[in-house]
């Protein structure tokens, strides 16, 4: 499947919605061909704004989901009419509900200790036939070697299809583009919160606050000392940066030279 791309910001966004986006995954898991999927909204472009280095990752990425609204209104300003959000919680439930009848087998690494587990034990609840193959929280710091050895042996025991990354970001970003090929899965997926959110250790925000963009401030207002920071910079410079682009004022490369 071909997929076009948005530029935002130096980021290229799939123009996709939630049922191109499965089809493709399914796609990859068929072929096996390792690939992994960034799940992004306008934390991660900012993020990508600052460090060239996360901007390519995200640029080799299979798939750049519009995570949030705004990448959404973006993308269909540019005329991509048939771009919808592909939100972390919403696709990690489609592809388990999507994939469970070819016992597609579900590697989930996050989550602080305890979480994944308590994920997968959800997720089975609504799903029977869903097929988990295993569950790892990592420590809050980078890998040693060892450790990162590990990990990839036990997906590797465990014949996973998808590996379900909650790291946050861009730790998850980096982790999926150091051990794509490397993990013995076709397909890497980092969906954030989505681990906290299905687990049922954080609440989610109301349909109508997703639809219309505000999810981050309910987010704020459940996690004000750990996110105030990230929305008070970031909302208002990417408006602002996001406003220049559309009118053709600054323009962004989305390759390293």
């Amino acid at each position: 499947m071909s997929i076009r791309h948005v530029n935002i910001l130096g980021v290229e966004v799939s123009a996709i919605g939630m049922t191109e986006t499965l089809d493709t995954i399914s796609e990859w898991i068929e072929d096996r061909e390792p690939r992994y999927v960034c799940v992004t909204g306008v934390h991660g472009v900012m993020e990508s704004c600052r460090d060239l280095e996360l901007r390519q990752i995200h640029n080799e990425a299979g798939l750049v989901t519009p995570d949030g609204m705004p990448l959404v209104w973006l993308s269909r300003w540019q005329g991509h009419r048939n771009v919808t959000r592909v939100y972390g919680p919403d696709l990690m439930l489609a592809a388990c509900r999507a994939f469970s009848g070819r016992a597609c087998r579900h590697f989930f690494y996050g989550g602080a200790p305890g979480v994944a587990e308590k994920l997968a034990a959800n997720l089975r609840s609504q799903i029977p036939s869903l097929v988990v193959a295993g569950t790892y929280c990592p420590p809050f710091r980078d890998l040693t070697d060892d450790e990162l050895a590990d990990v990839r042996n036990r997906i590797k025991q465990s014949r996973a299809d998808i590996v379900w990354v909650g790291i946050s970001t861009p730790r998850q970003e980096r982790w999926m583009a150091s051990q794509v090929g490397r993990i013995d899965a076709p397909v890497l997926v980092g969906v954030g919160a989505a681990f906290d959110f299905h687990a049922g250790v954080k609440r989610q925000a109301p349909s109508w606050m997703q639809r219309s963009g505000l999810e981050w401030l309910f987010r704020l207002a459940t996690e004000p000392r750990r996110l105030w920071r990230r929305y008070f910079r970031n909302n208002p410079l990417f408006v602002a940066l996001a406003l220049m682009q559309c009118l053709g004022m600054k323009s962004y490369e989305t390759t390293l030279k």
